[in-house]
């Protein structure tokens, strides 16, 4: 079924909607969840969680993309479990070695308000993504939107190891440097 088959299933509040949208989009979901949590019940849960936040969403929203709209409330979702959690037990580190990564080149969040709102950081990132060559921009997402091991990564790609770590610190320095170009203060 399509997308757009799927939200008017929403718009008529047909219950159908979410075992369409679990059909298309329940492992992609999962997948978010899985590489932030590493747990299948909590995993399961988020995916659950995200098909009732689709469906109290919609309408009145009416998301051009179906599938960065659930993968975005799947996310977000998982973050809040990972960070109620406050331990490492549910994880193998991923999430604070993807984040610690990041945080020499991305402003810290009591900042940020100072600097710029979220939405403009957000708007300026997807500049960045967007100058990056297709490789380098999916290995970027990969670590850092679904916080994939780099062995993980190295094996989608057909890379080293090594390959993959030298690509993301050099997109991180790109990365800070865009931002600094931008007049954001890290």
């Amino acid at each position: 079924m399509k997308d757009t088959e799927i939200l008017d299933l929403y718009w008529a509040r047909e219950e159908q909607a979410i075992s369409e949208t679990e059909k298309a989009y329940g492992s992609y979901c999962y997948s978010i969840a899985w590489h932030i949590l590493y747990s299948k019940e909590d995993s399961d849960e988020c995916v659950n969680d995200t098909w009732l936040r689709a469906w109290n969403a919609i309408p009145p929203k009416r998301p051009d993309r179906l599938a960065v709209f659930l993968g975005t409330i799947t996310r977000n979702l998982s973050l809040d479990r990972w960070k109620g959690k406050h331990t490492m037990k549910r994880g193998n580190e991923e999430m604070f070695l993807a984040l610690d990564e990041l945080a020499e080149c991305v402003p810290d969040g009591h900042n940020t308000e100072a600097v710029v709102e979220a939405t403009e950081l957000e708007y300026m990132l997807n500049q960045f993504l967007h100058t990056l060559p297709e490789r380098d921009c999916n290995i970027f997402l990969r670590r850092y939107w679904y916080v994939e091991e780099y062995s993980e990564i190295a094996k989608r790609y057909g890379m080293k190891l090594n390959t993959v770590k030298t690509s993301l610190f050099r997109t991180r320095a790109k990365l800070r440097g865009f931002l600094e170009k931008e007049g954001v203060v890290l």
